[in-house]
């Protein structure tokens, strides 16, 4: 669906995520949110539509929410606001694109289980916690968790992301 995009004379070093491309147009990214599906850090071959809109809007609404607390990367979300050569592409790229200044990438996942399931259970099988969370004992696969725990994961450029303690996040980031 998007790779006429990529014919864009101005696209170089195109990088395809799980779900979302990113297309470098030289100081900013155009970064297209798509209709794959990817779960345990693998990329299913159906796809849902009008899936990459919807996490677009959610990923808008909360870069809204927090623009006073932490700046972002949002240039517009508007295909009207685009650079010109990307025009041509914006009944592919309306509501599921947006337009961003390059940022220096954070190379942490943040997720919130809610449910034992995943690399989560892998981690607790072996020793009862999970991303340094001791859990109860006897807890079975998908279990409902006490409380939602940040367990955070390393952002893998390849292969799967590698699940992290917040001290090892810490360590990283300062």
């Amino acid at each position: 669906m998007y790779q006429e995009i990529s014919e864009l004379e101005i696209v170089k070093n195109s990088k395809q995520g799980k779900v979302r491309d990113i297309y470098d147009l030289g100081s900013e990214l155009l970064i297209v949110t798509t209709d794959r599906i990817s779960a345990f850090d693998v990329v299913f071959a159906e796809e849902i539509p009008g899936k990459g809109k919807i996490l677009n809007q959610i990923a808008l609404h909360f870069f809204e929410l927090t623009r006073d607390i932490v700046p972002n990367h949002l240039i517009s979300a508007e295909v009207k606001d685009f650079p010109a050569p990307t025009q041509a592409f914006g009944e592919i790229l309306e509501g599921r694109t947006m337009w961003c200044k390059k940022a220096q990438v954070i190379p942490v996942e943040a997720v919130v289980r809610g449910y034992l399931a995943g690399s989560g259970w892998k981690s607790y099988q072996q020793s009862q916690e999970v991303c340094g969370h001791r859990l109860p004992a006897g807890l079975v696969q998908s279990a409902k968790l006490p409380e939602p725990l940040f367990t955070p994961t390393s952002k893998a450029e390849s292969g799967h992301d590698e699940n992290m303690t917040r001290d090892e996040v810490r360590d990283l980031l300062g």
